[in-house]
């Protein structure tokens, strides 16, 4: 696995060994952030379930002013730090190593807001739903935040009618999804 673009391309980063996290395959990440391009620079970003860090790090590579790591695993927490490190990028991110729910509630606390949030969660867990319904009634989104979800092909998304959370783009793979997401603008 290695940064794609920016000011740490080229640079290979440490994946954890087994089978407790998927890194993204370079390929994946490439497309990812070719439909993220024209907005990325300048933006914060949240990166969920963060496993090695490579989506945050690619998003900080490609010029997001701040990245908030979140990881539970402490072996996945020293990854990211090791990567963040050697990509020269510490400095603007953030690592939470708590829990997702638990890591939610503390950002919404404190107000914070993002422009794009990431998660990879364990596949066929739900928690893409519990994190998606959370989201809909905090602050760390508004109608400008983009949402990407990535998960196995079979992850449905019915529950999002009526959270105020619309489905406005899928971009589906050989063995997974990226479900982009936001939230419904009233009018």
């Amino acid at each position: 696995m290695r940064v794609i673009a920016g000011k740490a391309r080229h640079l290979k980063l440490k994946t954890m060994e087994g089978d407790n996290t998927r890194p993204t395959t370079d390929r994946i990440k490439e497309t990812l952030f070719n439909m993220l391009s024209f907005d990325i620079e300048g933006s914060s970003f949240l990166d969920l379930f963060a496993g090695s860090g490579g989506i945050g790090i690619e998003a900080l590579s490609r010029g997001t002013r701040e990245a908030v790591f979140v990881e539970n695993n402490r072996k996945a927490q020293g990854c990211i730090r090791d990567n963040l490190t050697h990509t020269h990028l510490a400095d603007q991110a953030v690592l939470i190593g708590r829990d997702v729910m638990t890591a939610l509630s503390i950002l919404d606390d404190e107000k914070r807001r993002f422009d794009y949030i990431f998660m990879d969660p364990p596949y066929g867990k739900g928690w893409e739903e519990k994190v998606l319904r959370f989201l809909a009634g905090s602050s760390l989104c508004d109608g400008e935040t983009v949402i990407i979800v990535e998960s196995d092909l079979s992850t449905g998304f019915s529950y999002l009618e009526g959270t105020g959370l619309k489905i406005y783009k899928e971009k589906i793979y050989k063995t997974n999804k990226h479900t982009f997401v936001c939230k419904e603008q009233l009018i």
